[in-house]
C-alpha cells in the first residue's frame, strides 16, 4: 500500500486492535482524529517502505506513552506528537524524513499517521513490535542497537521534555514513566531517533499492510456473515484458542500501567448456555495440546500477557493473545473488557524478530516476572 485513504481507516483501526492484543489505546477515538485530519488537510497519508528511506536520512518512531484507561477518557490536544517532533527537530537542527509507527497495537498504529499529516511526512510501513507492548524499551530498534536518546515526551498542555542522554532503553523507560505519570497519565512519546540504515536492520516490516488485511478480513467476514475469529486467525497463522462468557475482571491503574486479570467461562455459541445443576460444561482444546476444560484465564499489563486453564499455559508473550467479540470480530482492548462479553481468543505467533534470544530476554515472559520458559507457536505472524 502506498497511502491510507477513508475508506481505508476501518479496516486499519479493526486490524491494529487484533494486532494490539488488548493494548495501544483507543483504535475508535484515533481512527475519528485520523479521518477528521485527512478531510481537515484535504490529502491521504503517504505510506512508504523502509527501503525508499535513504540511509543517512533521520526518521522517528511515535507513539502514545501511559495507561490505555486514562488515554480513553484524558482529553488530548491532538497535536502532541508533532509537537515533540519539532522540538527534536530544533534541537538536533535536522529534519525528520519520516515517520515511524512506534508499535501497530491499538489506537498507537494510528495516533502517528495523524502527526505525519500534521507533519507532511510520509509514514513507514512497519514498527517496532509487529503487535502492542506496555513498555517503551520493548522494541525491535533498541533490542537491535538503536541507541534510546534523544527523546522527547509532551503533554496536552504543550509542555515538552527533551532527554538528550539516557544510560539505557530500560532507563528511558523508567525515567518516562514517571514523567508520563506526572503529565497526567498519558503522553506522546518520540523515539527512537534513527538513520535509514539503522532503519532497515531493525525494523518489522509491512506491519501497516497486515493491519489493513486483518481489518479487511474481519469486513468482509461481516457482510457475508461468515465467522471472523477463525478466519483472522488462519489468516495469521494462529488459531482459536478459547470461546467463552467473561465472568470476572480484576483491573487497577498502577505506576502508569492498566494492570489485571480476568476470567472466561466456556460456553457453546450455538446454544444457550446450560442452567441445569450438573451439566458439566463444553470442552474446547486449546493450543499444543492443552485442553481448556470450562475455563481459561488470562493475565494483562495492558496487554494480555499469559493464558491459563486448570493451572496450565496455553499462551505466553511474545506471542499474540487477542480478545474479539463472538458476533463481529471486533478486537477488546483491556480496558474495555467487562462481565458478560461473549468472546473468542485468539492466539497467534509473535514475528520472527521478537524471538530471538536478545528479544526474548526484553520481551519474553521472564521480563514480566513470570518463571516461565516461552514455548513459541509455531509459525510466524508475517
Amino acid at each position: 500500500m502506498n497511502q491510507v485513504t477513508l475508506n481505508d481507516t476501518q479496516a486499519i483501526a479493526i486490524g491494529a486492535g487484533v494486532l494490539g492484543t488488548g493494548g495501544g489505546g483507543s483504535t475508535y477515538l484515533n481512527r475519528l482524529r485520523l479521518e477528521n485530519e485527512i478531510r481537515k488537510q484535504g490529502r491521504n497519508a503517504q505510506v512508504i517502505q523502509a527501503d525508499d528511506v535513504p540511509d543517512d536520512a533521520l526518521v522517528c518512531a511515535v507513539g502514545g506513552m501511559g495507561a490505555p484507561t486514562v488515554s480513553n477518557e484524558k482529553l488530548q490536544a491532538g497535536n502532541e506528537i508533532e509537537t515533540a517532533v519539532r522540538a527534536l527537530e530544533a534541537h538536533l537542527r535536522r529534519k525528520i524524513y519520516a515517520i515511524v509507527i512506534g508499535e501497530i497495537g491499538g489506537g498507537n498504529a494510528l495516533g502517528p499517521m495523524v502527526a505525519a499529516l500534521q507533519l507532511g511526512l510520509p509514514v513507514v510501513d512497519g514498527d517496532g513490535m509487529g503487535r502492542a507492548f506496555p513498555e517503551l524499551d520493548m522494541d525491535t530498534f533498541m533490542i537491535y542497537g538503536v541507541a534510546p536518546a534523544p527523546f522527547a515526551l509532551a503533554d496536552s498542555h504543550g509542555n515538552v521534555t527533551i532527554f538528550t542522554r539516557i544510560g539505557s532503553a530500560k532507563q528511558a523507560e523508567e525515567f518516562a514513566r514517571s514523567l508520563t505519570i506526572e503529565m497526567g497519565g498519558s503522553a506522546a512519546l518520540v523515539m527512537p531517533v534513527m538513520t535509514g540504515a539503522e532503519l532497515k536492520g531493525t525494523i518489522i516490516r509491512n506491519t501497516v499492510s497486515l493491519a489493513k488485511r486483518i481489518g479487511e478480513t474481519v469486513l468482509d467476514c461481516r457482510a457475508r456473515s461468515s465467522d471472523p475469529a477463525e478466519t483472522v486467525a488462519a489468516l495469521c497463522n494462529g488459531k482459536v484458542l478459547f470461546t467463552g462468557k467473561i465472568i470476572d475482571v480484576e483491573r487497577l491503574t498502577v505506576q502508569g500501567f492498566a494492570r489485571g486479570k480476568l476470567k472466561i467461562s466456556a460456553f457453546n455459541p450455538f446454544q444457550p448456555p446450560p442452567i441445569a445443576v450438573g451439566i458439566p460444561p463444553p470442552v474446547r482444546r486449546g493450543d499444543r495440546g492443552g485442553i481448556a476444560r470450562g475455563g481459561l484465564e488470562i493475565d494483562f499489563q495492558n496487554e494480555n500477557l499469559i493464558a491459563r486453564s486448570n493451572g496450565a499455559v496455553l499462551c505466553t508473550v511474545p506471542d499474540l493473545l487477542t480478545l474479539v467479540t463472538l458476533d463481529e470480530g471486533e478486537p477488546i482492548g483491556t480496558e474495555s473488557l467487562r462481565y458478560g462479553l461473549r468472546v473468542a481468543v485468539l492466539a497467534m505467533p509473535a514475528p520472527k524478530e521478537l524471538k530471538t534470544p536478545e528479544a526474548l530476554e526484553v520481551v519474553g515472559p521472564r521480563a514480566f516476572g513470570y518463571d516461565l520458559e516461552f514455548q513459541p507457536m509455531a509459525g510466524d505472524l508475517l
